[in-house]
């Protein structure tokens, strides 16, 4: 068996789900970096600029940069880590996305033996917000929590 990483095939997401895009993402960041070959994602030099050196950014300062943008939005960034990324991205392909776990273990590299429940780890979080009240639960008449991603409606063909 192969320990290579699998290639991830990015495809332009809706209009309706820009901010979310990662190829429109991607356009940006070479845009503004200016990167053209090496590493795209470089150290930032003194002054929020890419780095003119071929040197990749480290995880240490991703994430002292990733926690400094929440501290300008008044977000606790103490939570928050690198994986915050991984475990959002689960959250919300299954929730928003309603992929099935294991397309979700697939696409994120996790074992799909559920014995030793690593999904379950991605799924829920100290940092989980309730979206709706217990009393709600099986309530018929509550507006709906989740819209289709397809449609915009709540329904099934998401």
């Amino acid at each position: 068996m192969s320990s290579d990483i699998k290639p991830y095939h990015l495809w332009a997401l809706p209009q309706s789900e820009a901010h979310l895009c990662p190829v429109r993402a991607m356009a940006e960041w070479i845009d503004a970096s200016r990167v053209i070959s090496g590493y795209v994602f470089r150290k930032i030099a003194s002054g929020d600029r890419v780095a003119e050196a071929n040197a990749p950014m480290t995880s240490e300062q991703f994430l002292e940069m990733f926690r400094n943008n929440l501290l300008d939005i008044n977000i606790d960034p103490t939570p928050y880590g690198t994986h915050s990324f991984r475990r959002g991205g689960c959250q919300y392909l299954h929730i928003d996305r309603r992929w099935p776990l294991r397309r979700i273990c697939e696409w994120g590299g996790w074992s799909q033996e559920f014995s030793n429940l690593t999904i379950v780890k991605y799924l829920i979080s100290l940092n989980d917000d309730p979206m709706e009240a217990r009393e709600d639960f099986f309530n018929p008449n509550r507006p709906p929590v989740l819209k289709c991603w397809q449609c915009g409606r709540s329904c099934a063909c998401g």
